[in-house]
């Protein structure tokens, strides 16, 4: 019983590392959307036929068209991602809730089954 309560502790403990690792990548792939988002209402303002866009260390004149095609492109992939993201961190949740509820009705036994003190007398 106590091998099984461990090996218990032990798996919510790696899903609760890997829930924080994924919680990570869904801030980033949030902010990665926002900054496209930005980018792309920016191109939707402007009345310009070239921009600037950077491919490295450089930038490069491009068709402002293009280059919204090419964001719109990007943010619709990282949005995908978001969603992947957001449905493994729901199902970990799902997994640690269980995981809790199996080690607390584990845990309960052990402690009903303990004689009750006894009450001192004043």
């Amino acid at each position: 019983m106590v091998e099984v309560n461990q090996a218990k502790l032990a798996e919510f403990e790696r899903n609760r590392s890997q829930l924080l690792g994924i919680t990570a990548q869904k801030q980033q792939m949030q902010i990665q959307s926002m900054t496209l988002k930005q980018a792309l209402d920016e191109l939707a303002k402007t009345k310009e036929k070239k921009v600037y866009k950077a491919v490295g260390n450089i930038l490069i004149q491009s068709d402002t068209a293009k280059v919204k095609e090419e964001l719109e492109e990007k943010r619709s992939s990282v949005d995908l991602r978001l969603k992947t993201i957001q449905k493994q961190e729901d199902s970990l949740i799902n997994k640690l809730n269980k995981l809790k509820s199996e080690i607390e009705s584990s845990q309960k036994p052990v402690t009903e089954t303990q004689e009750p003190k006894k009450k001192v007398k004043e």
